[in-house]
């Protein structure tokens, strides 16, 4: 009887060395906010795996819910489909350790917090919990617009791997994508975030580092302008936004979209702004301040220059001051 040969297969494929490997196959995230969910959204439709740490169990649902809840958005719009959500969803986790990123070839800090010193301490020992669970090629980088990432990632053992990394939510099919490099950034690091922006259908726009990078700088100057000439009596705050809508081609107007930012967001950022540059400009309008005292700070209250109905629309007489 001829006797049979099993033979392994491996030795006749192709050898492991010599797979290419896929660039972002799969990325951390750190806090799942507005920011962090539109990340892991987006990151997952283009096929990369995502998983998001949060404080706790009920943070974890409540982030996947509201992923759920824009995907059924985006599918009642005819942007999606539900077998697309299914897919999408299936690459996405969440969880309570940073252990789980240590096959992650890219790690991005998005946390809210307030205080601009309690911000960077934070944000400090959330960089150094991230360093002690991923590969010394997986890049760190944060969302934060006017904390620099060199003075955030200046207590890592490797932080030449540490980007700035900010995506613009705030305007209805936003794709810019801030991209700065801090004093300590290689430029491996950087080409690499570069060509995940791309990645994501992003249009990433290069910036040296500076608090606010070009974005948040630009818009607060412009929300203080629009304070100012609405407290003047120049015209009333709808007619304010509608003028920027139809002359200038926005997507929101100045008040509609602070409203959409959230003014306590607003505050930090003319904070931290005014603490840098020291300049008048970036001090926030007492419009602003009044506002977020009385805790309207927009969409996410129901009420900031603007109040809002429960499904988040705007109810459009003016009701501010």
């Amino acid at each position: 009887m001829t006797e049979t040969i099993i033979e392994p297969i491996e030795k006749y494929g192709l050898r492991q060395q010599a797979r290419p490997t896929v660039l972002f196959s799969k990325i951390g995230i750190v806090g799942c906010g507005t920011v962090g969910q539109e990340l892991a959204i987006t990151a997952s439709k283009h096929g990369i795996e995502v998983i998001f740490l949060e404080l706790s169990e009920q943070l974890i649902h409540h982030s996947l819910d509201e992923i759920r809840k824009e995907l059924d958005r985006q599918i009642n719009h005819w942007g999606l489909t539900s077998n697309e959500k299914t897919i999408i969803l299936s690459r996405i986790k969440g969880t309570l350790s940073y252990e789980d990123f240590h096959d992650c070839e890219l790690v991005v800090e998005a946390i809210k917090s307030k205080q601009r010193e309690s911000r960077l301490e934070i944000r400090k020992e959330v960089f150094k919990n991230i360093e002690k669970h991923v590969s010394k090629e997986c890049i760190i980088a944060t969302n934060s617009s006017t904390l620099v990432i060199t003075e955030m990632s200046s207590e890592l053992e490797h932080n030449e791997r540490c980007v700035s990394l900010h995506i613009s939510i705030t305007a209805p099919g936003a794709s810019v994508v801030e991209v700065a490099k801090g004093l300590h950034t290689s430029d491996d690091a950087y080409e690499k975030v570069m060509k995940f922006v791309k990645l994501l259908d992003k249009i990433a726009i290069p910036v040296t580092e500076s608090p606010g990078l070009i974005s948040v700088r630009l818009f607060v100057v412009f929300l203080n302008e629009a304070c100012e000439t609405l407290m003047e009596g120049v015209s009333s705050m709808e007619h304010i936004d509608q003028t920027m809508r139809y002359c200038f081609n926005m997507p929101l107007g100045p008040f509609e979209f602070a409203d959409k930012v959230g003014l306590d967001k607003v505050l930090r950022w003319t904070e931290n702004l005014y603490s840098e540059f020291g300049l008048s400009r970036y001090i926030a309008s007492p419009m602003i301040k009044k506002l977020a005292r009385a805790n309207r700070l927009g969409r996410m209250t129901g009420a900031g220059f603007y109040e809002y109905n429960s499904e988040g629309n705007k109810i459009v007489e003016d009701t501010c001051c």
